[in-house]
């Protein structure tokens, strides 16, 4: 079955987005290249932190476009939480590294709680707990099973 693995975030300054992800507790790789590509792992996930003009040159595409502010944001990125303690945590860790919250943490209509922030390049990041995920010793949600 396929999963996702690792996901590559084109950004305008590897250092600045480096130490973002840091301060939010993921760890540096040392199969990162300095000045070119910089690997975090967090969990079972890789984030990729790579220039945004080098992976549009990579991707063969036009650009590899900063969010705007004004603008619609087509992927958000997700970190599933235990509670809602550290829901408000994360967002707060986040802001104090150089992220903007969108959207802060609330109660939601599915149930859970979670807020938005982007990192300092624009990526959005849903901050969630979610009671009908539960998560797993490691921190991975366990779907509930959809084979009735």
């Amino acid at each position: 079955m396929p999963h996702v693995s690792l996901i590559t975030l084109g950004v305008d300054d590897l250092s600045r987005a480096r130490a973002f992800y840091e301060a939010l507790g993921w760890r540096r790789s040392a199969a990162s290249v300095e000045g070119e590509v910089v690997f975090l792992q967090g969990g079972t996930v890789v984030l990729a932190l790579y220039g945004r003009a080098d992976l549009a040159r990579d991707a063969g595409v036009a650009s590899a476009s900063a969010g705007t502010e004004a603008g619609t944001h087509a992927v958000a990125l997700a970190v599933n939480l235990p509670d809602e303690a550290d829901v408000d945590a994360l967002l707060a860790t986040a802001a104090a590294a150089g992220g903007r919250v969108t959207r802060p943490a609330r109660r939601a209509s599915w149930g859970g709680y979670s807020g938005y922030v982007t990192d300092p390049d624009g990526h959005l990041w849903e901050i969630a707990h979610n009671p009908l995920f539960p998560l797993d010793a490691e921190g991975r949600v366990e779907l509930p099973d959809g084979s009735e």
